[in-house]
C-alpha cells in the first residue's frame, strides 16, 4: 500500500508539481493549526472571556445575588495567562 502511494506521489510530482504542492500546502494548512501552541493559549482565553459583559447596575444594597464585580470568583480565573 505504502509502495503504490509513493508511486502515486512520483507520478504526480513528475506530471502536476504545482497541483501536488497547493494540495501539500493546503494539508498543512488543515492539520498544523491544531498542533500549534497558539491554540491551546486561544481555546484557555476563550474559555474565561464572558459571553454576556456585566451591565452596571445601580445597587440600593437589596441585590445580595449580584456580584459586586464582573471577576469575582463564580467561574475560571486567568491567573495563568498573568504568570506567562
Amino acid at each position: 500500500m505504502a509502495g503504490r502511494l509513493a508511486t502515486f506521489l512520483k507520478d504526480a510530482w513528475a506530471k502536476e508539481p504545482v497541483l501536488v504542492a497547493s494540495f501539500t500546502i493546503g494539508g498543512l494548512a488543515v492539520i498544523l493549526p491544531t498542533l500549534s501552541p497558539f491554540t491551546k493559549y486561544a481555546t484557555m482565553i476563550n474559555q474565561v472571556t464572558p459571553y454576556n459583559y456585566p451591565v452596571p447596575l445601580r445597587d440600593d444594597g437589596s441585590m445580595p445575588d449580584v456580584p459586586s464585580h464582573p471577576q469575582d470568583p463564580q467561574g475560571p480565573s486567568m491567573e495563568w495567562l498573568k504568570k506567562l
